[in-house]
């Protein structure tokens, strides 16, 4: 859905029998777009989604979200200009040194899926480090999605499967989607219930492409350095609008809802 340009609810306006979503997922474009109409830099947009990224995780876990994921760099970032994929790895790690002790204060875990090891050994250390040292926080689940691709995650699964068979440990009329679900990147949480997309495109850009099957799509021509807590409002409350059927009827969804 694209976001409506009209006026919608505050979330202080939901009534409280409508649920916010459990778990959020973002692609988050148009830092450089953001940039380039202020004659500035490329990396200073991606400097400012930082600041966005703060205000995000903080609204999520004063609205009770309990997993939040970030697109933050996908597997076919690396052919942008070299300069701009240095700068990306370099704002990464030391944003993640400034708000290691804040995450662990306030009991956020932090989590990363994809290949992050071709960002080099000094990136990896940061963040099995951060992974460590909040481990075991029961917050809000931060995950950010680096050097990561959709098709990368279901291809690794299935690798994993076909070493179990030719291990004799699997026969292939077992593998079933719950089975090649729990070896995914995203195994231990639940599917993303909204999606959310900024900057104006409308596609998952190869985002968590198995777990997305039943996620409500919400995109905003919005850029994500101007992407603040009243445009996630909005997000929210388009979301909590639409009645979700998983292949029900509708009159099926209210009789369980009634019930």
């Amino acid at each position: 859905m694209v976001a409506p340009t009209g006026t919608v609810r505050a979330i202080s306006d939901i009534p409280r029998n409508e649920s916010l979503p459990e778990h959020v997922a973002v692609i988050m474009d148009g830092n450089g777009r953001w940039a380039t109409r202020r004659h500035l830099p490329r990396v200073t947009g991606h400097a400012k989604g930082v600041e966005r990224v703060r205000e995000l995780v903080t609204a999520c876990a004063e609205k009770g979200i309990r997993f939040l994921t970030l697109f933050a760099f996908s597997s076919e970032n690396w052919r942008r200009p070299r300069i701009e994929v240095r700068s990306l790895i370099e704002l990464f790690i030391s944003a993640l040194d400034e708000e290691l002790d804040k995450l662990h204060k306030n009991k956020i875990r932090f989590r990363v899926i994809g290949d992050f090891e071709r960002f080099g050994r000094r990136a990896e250390r940061r963040i099995k480090r951060a992974e460590a040292t909040t481990c075991d926080n029961g917050g809000l689940t931060l995950t950010v999605a680096a050097n990561y691709g959709g098709r990368w995650d279901i291809a690794q699964a299935c690798a994993e499967l076909a070493k179990q068979v030719q291990q004799g440990v699997l026969v292939p009329e077992a593998i079933t989607p719950e089975k090649i679900a729990s070896f995914l990147s995203l195994h231990d949480m639940p599917d993303p219930d909204l999606f959310i997309r900024t900057g104006g495109e409308q596609r998952i850009s190869n985002f968590l492409l198995w777990q997305l099957a039943y996620t409500e799509l919400y995109f905003t021509p919005v850029l994500w350095p101007d992407f603040d807590r009243a445009e996630f409002d909005l997000a929210l409350a388009s979301y909590v609008k639409r009645q979700r059927r998983f292949g029900l009827t509708g009159e099926q969804v209210e009789a369980a809802r009634q019930a």
